[in-house]
């Protein structure tokens, strides 16, 4: 799954949930992102403008993918379980299917 600063938190959400059958809270600061914000807008203050596509990969942990998309937009996220409490750290988001 393949992501970029003009996706829409909306849109990373239905995407998480399609591909992988999960949600993903994201987040504004301490606060939720609104559905109809980009990536890009919400992003932390002071960090460098982040260009390119992040892509989300099944195999790849929830604890890496938080941090690694954190790294690419200045946002943070995280992942839930099926149940919709969240992720731990280290299993696959594939495992969470």
């Amino acid at each position: 799954m393949k992501v970029n600063g003009r996706t829409t938190v909306g849109k990373l959400k239905s995407l998480f949930k399609d591909e992988f059958g999960i949600g993903v809270r994201v987040y504004n600061g301490k606060r939720f992102a609104d559905d109809a914000s980009t990536l890009a807008s919400i992003r932390a203050e002071g960090d460098a403008k982040k260009s390119g596509d992040f892509e989300v990969r099944g195999n790849m942990k929830v604890g890496n993918a938080e941090k690694a998309f954190k790294e690419a937009f200045g946002v943070s996220i995280q992942i839930e379980n099926k149940a919709g409490d969240l992720a731990k750290d280290d299993v696959t988001i594939a495992s969470l299917r």
